[in-house]
This record gives C-alpha cells, sequence and structure tokens, in this order.
C-alpha cells in the first residue's frame, strides 16, 4: 500500500466514524494538522501512530492493510460461465465467479421439458431455489414437491436430490448452494 493510499483509508474510515480531523487528533494525542498531513499524504506516521489512530476508528493494523476484495462486488453477465448438458436437457449459468471460494454458490439453471438437474448425492450443507419461470418437481430423498414460478424451496443436501421438469416448458431456476457445489 502507497503513503497516499494510508492517508486516503484514513481519511475514509475517520468519515465513517463521524469524526472531524480535530476529534481524531484529539483521541490520538496528536494534533489536527499532523491528521491533515497524513490524510493530504504530506507526511507517514509512525507505525506506534499508526496503530493509535487505526484504534481510535475502530480497526487494527491487519485489518487496515488486508487486500481482501471490497464488501460488495458486481458481476454482470460477461463474467458469468456457462454450461450445458445435452444429455440431461440442462444448461447452468454460474453467476458469481470462482465462488467455491465463497460461503455460498448461486446458480441459474434453465431445465428444458423432460430434462433434470444432475442427481447429486448426500453432503453436508443447504440449499434453496427460486423457481423464475415454468415449474420443476424437487426431489429429496423419498420426497417430491411441485415448485412453481414465484415459489421458493429449501432443504438440508443430507439426502440424495434432484431437479426435474415434467412440463412441456423450460424451467429457469436460481438455485443456492453452501458449501458451493455446482
Amino acid at each position: 500500500m502507497e503513503t497516499h493510499d494510508i492517508g486516503a483509508k484514513i481519511k475514509a474510515l475517520r468519515l465513517e466514524n463521524g469524526l472531524t480531523q480535530e476529534e481524531l487528533a484529539n483521541r490520538c494525542e496528536l494534533t489536527k494538522g499532523f491528521i491533515s498531513q497524513i490524510e493530504r499524504h504530506l507526511t507517514s506516521p509512525s507505525i506506534a501512530t499508526l496503530i493509535d489512530i487505526l484504534e481510535v476508528l475502530g480497526t487494527t493494523l491487519g485489518e487496515f492493510f488486508s487486500e481482501e476484495p471490497d464488501d460488495v462486488a458486481v458481476f454482470t453477465p460477461q463474467d458469468f460461465y456457462e454450461k450445458t448438458d445435452e444429455q440431461l436437457k440442462h444448461t447452468i449459468r454460474w453467476i458469481v465467479p470462482n465462488a467455491q471460494k465463497y460461503e455460498m454458490e448461486p446458480i441459474i439453471i434453465v431445465i428444458e421439458p423432460g430434462g433434470a438437474s444432475m442427481a447429486d448425492q448426500s453432503h453436508a450443507g443447504e440449499e434453496f431455489g427460486y423457481v423464475l419461470e415454468g415449474e420443476v418437481v424437487v426431489k429429496v430423498g423419498k420426497k417430491r414437491c411441485t415448485v412453481k414460478a414465484g415459489d421458493t424451496f429449501y432443504y438440508m443436501s443430507n439426502k440424495p436430490h434432484v431437479l426435474e421438469n415434467p412440463t412441456k416448458k423450460k424451467a429457469v431456476v436460481l438455485w443456492v448452494s453452501t458449501p458451493p457445489m455446482f
């Protein structure tokens, strides 16, 4: 992280905390001018001073310098990956790239008439779906449920499960699995 990034991040954290430069300076036993110089990239604080500033701003050195992605990620259709299974008559669209590194994995599955998702054996986790178009039969263990457009389904993944489309119209489902399984 460059010096100007440090100043910009401190300023953003200060504003998030609703503090003026003077209030931050007072809490850290520094001068308003020194805080101003840090934020304007005219000087750099010592590590000890930076730790004090970050403590007042409610964060730690590790969090401050973390290179983790932003809290919000936006993906567009150009980011999606799509795969069609001709035999099972479905197309899966992965709508969050590299979702296996996250806690859950959302997909859009389009199941053609007479088609099905891949049959899944029991595994740890949970699954949720929202039928956007058409209808599907959700089979979990020995239980079968018809789920129509506008309806949702939810189940623990500890029994074999599959989605089937026994109708003459395509079905489109937003399906979320945790942990990522698709």
